[in-house]
Formats: C-alpha cells, sequence, structure tokens
C-alpha cells in the first residue's frame, strides 16, 4: 500500500515554475555576475530590497532578506530571548518556531485562538499577567497549521494594543498571498503603521521553497541589529537565489505564477474539504480555510493523537500530531494537521477515507 502524506507543507512539485527560474538564473549571472558572486551586504541582494520595501512602503535598510523566514525568527530570537523570557504564541502555533524558542530557554506563554484567530482579550490578559514579552508571534492569515484567518476586527484589535503597550507584533505572513477566495483582510503591519509590529513573509509558497528566500520588514533600529547579527552568522548571504527571484518578478512573472499556483492548490483544498464532509464521523470537525495550505482536524471520541499516528501510519497516511502545535504538546491531544498542498486530488480522497475508517470505528455510535 502506498503511504500518502499529509504531512509535508510544500507545494506540489507542478507548482513550481522550474524553467522560468532557470532562465532567470541565466539573466541574472549575466546582467550582475560580479555583484552575485562576491560577498555583500548582510540585509540582502539591493535590487530586491528594494523592490520589497516598495511593496511594504518603508526604507530599503529596513528590510532583511534571509535564508527563508525562519532563519529570520532565529536572528530575531537570538537578539530578544534570554532564558525565561517570556515570548507570546498562538494556541496551536508553527511547531519549528516552539522548538526555536524552547532550545533558548524563553517562557512561551499560549494565547488561546478560535475560529476568528488570536483573541484580543487573552493577548491582554497575558499581558497584565507578568513582564512584557519579547515579542508576540502571530500568524493571522491560513495559519499553520489551523488554516484560520484573523478577523479584521481582531486584526484593529491587535494592532492597537500592540502600538498602546508599546509590544513587538511579529507577522508571519507566508501563505497570504495563496488565496483561494474570499476578500484578504488588511495587514497588521499596515493596521498599525509598522512601529509595533514586524512582517515577515517568503517567497517559498509562491515562488518555490529551495531558493530559500525569506524576508522580514523591521523598525529601523532592530532591522540594523538584525543584519548585523547575519554577517556574524554567515558573513554573506546567497546573492545568487536572492538575485534569481529579483529576475523573476522584474520579468513580470509573478503574478501570473501566482495565479497557477492558486489553481493547483484550490483544487486539492476543494477535493480536502470535500473528503472530510464524506468520510469523518459525526462528532468530528474541521476547519474551512479559503487559502494556504492546511485543514485542521478535531476528533473528540475515540483515540488520542499518539494512537491515531500509529494507526494512521499502519494504514498508510502520514499527518502531524495536534500536540506538536502547543508548548509542551499540551494541548491538541485529540487533533491533527493535514496539509493538501503536496498530494494530488485523488490522493487526497484515498488518504482521507482511509483515516476516516479509523476514527469511524473508534467513534460512538449513533441510537
Amino acid at each position: 500500500m502506498a503511504a500518502i502524506s499529509f504531512a509535508r507543507g510544500a507545494p506540489a512539485p507542478e507548482c513550481l515554475p522550474v524553467q522560468e527560474l532557470a532562465d532567470c538564473a541565466r539573466a541574472a549571472l549575466e546582467r550582475d555576475g560580479t555583484a552575485v558572486l562576491l560577498y555583500g551586504p548582510g540585509g540582502g541582494y539591493g535590487p530586491l530590497r528594494e523592490w520589497i520595501a516598495e511593496r511594504h512602503g518603508v526604507e530599503p535598510s529596513r528590510v532583511v532578506i534571509t535564508n527563508g523566514s525562519l532563519q529570520g525568527f532565529v536572528f530575531l530570537s537570538e537578539q530578544l530571548v534570554k532564558p525565561g523570557t517570556r515570548v507570546f504564541v498562538e494556541a496551536p502555533t508553527y511547531d519549528r518556531p516552539l522548538k526555536i524558542l524552547s532550545r533558548l530557554g524563553a517562557d512561551i506563554v499560549a494565547l488561546p485562538m478560535d475560529d476568528e484567530g488570536l483573541i484580543p482579550e487573552e493577548l491582554e490578559r497575558a499581558l497584565d499577567a507578568g513582564e512584557k514579552p519579547a515579542f508576540v508571534y502571530t500568524i493571522p492569515t491560513f495559519q499553520n497549521p489551523s488554516g484560520r484567518t484573523m478577523s479584521e476586527e481582531r486584526r484593529r484589535r491587535v494592532a492597537g494594543i500592540a502600538g498602546e503597550r508599546g509590544v513587538l507584533v511579529l507577522e508571519d505572513d507566508p501563505y497570504g498571498l495563496v488565496r483561494y477566495e474570499g476578500e484578504a483582510p488588511p495587514l497588521l503591519f499596515d493596521l498599525e503603521g509598522g512601529v509595533n509590529v514586524a512582517y515577515s513573509s517568503s517567497f517559498s509558497k509562491t515562488v518555490a521553497p529551495g531558493v530559500r528566500v525569506g524576508y522580514f520588514v523591521f523598525p529601523a533600529e532592530l532591522a540594523a541589529k538584525i543584519e548585523a547579527l547575519a554577517v556574524s552568522t554567515y558573513i554573506s548571504p546567497p546573492f545568487l537565489t536572492q538575485a534569481t527571484v529579483h529576475e523573476f518578478l522584474r520579468r513580470g512573472n509573478f503574478e501570473p505564477n501566482l495565479e497557477r499556483v492558486r489553481g493547483l492548490l484550490r483544487a486539492r483544498r476543494d477535493a480536502m474539504l470535500e473528503a472530510l464532509e464524506r468520510n469523518l464521523p459525526a462528532d468530528a470537525s474541521f476547519t474551512r480555510p479559503e487559502g494556504g495550505y492546511f485543514v485542521w482536524i478535531d476528533f473528540p471520541s475515540g483515540p488520542d493523537v499518539d494512537e491515531l499516528f500509529t494507526a494512521a501510519e499502519e494504514a498508510g497516511v502520514l499527518l502531524v500530531k495536534g500536540t506538536d502545535f502547543f508548548p509542551r504538546g499540551q494541548g491538541g491531544e485529540r487533533s491533527a494537521r493535514l496539509a493538501f498542498s503536496y498530494v494530488s486530488p485523488a490522493e487526497i480522497g484515498e488518504g482521507v477515507e482511509r483515516l476516516g475508517a479509523l476514527l469511524g470505528a473508534a467513534a460512538p455510535s449513533a441510537l
């Protein structure tokens, strides 16, 4: 039985613009080869910094391009977090930042969320309960792992809290442009004015993850510190990949490619939701994201997620445990993340049917 993986948060191979990127890499070398093959500024390839800065209405010096956005998260955390420093995260949240913060000895405070995203009252309550955190980490649009999107009303309240309290909020937005339906809400960065909100994104989901081009827009003083930390870590960024992405943008390939990716992944999202509707037991529930890569399922009856993980693996279905997305694994005991981005619609249907059979066998019978 072939394994079907809902664990891999990566684009399907057919989403990747292989030939276009090959042409862009050659053009970047031919046009600016000396610059991209030498050491250079730690903040990244100048023309790409300028493109990003113009997009966000800031000075290029506030933009720091990193080896994927996760490396920027490491730099920010190493700059601001010491053992015992409080950091606020959503519950659930992306598991990699949890690992990074745990390694640094942070006091990770989990803030509850619901289908409208982070709950502002919980943020205020946590702020009142102790020392100001180093930062608040949120993925407000098509969140990893839940697929949820913070409502505009809550965004305005969170932005207001950041400004009133002088609390740094990191808005991580790798999925926001991968929207299949609905209107995009305003960025927290734009609502707050970019004074107390730092913005993070990546070309991993809109161009290709292998180019490893993420970026941050920081307050000016913090940007300078992060750039210095980057230089001390790797001397110089990988300018060739950054120049390749810039050439891709310069040629006008970005929006057409994004539309193509949206179409390919929309079909997978639709297949996932239809399969879950058909196959999950009546007491199970799941999110219905308007974009992104992930669906979050809750199954209050039946096995805990460790038992389900083992049984699903034996049935040839790979998923990620809900407990992985909570600090210290305290939460998500009957939840799981399913990624629909990599597998085909047919595989999604087959995989969810197998998973539904496992959950249905354990669910209580209807009277």
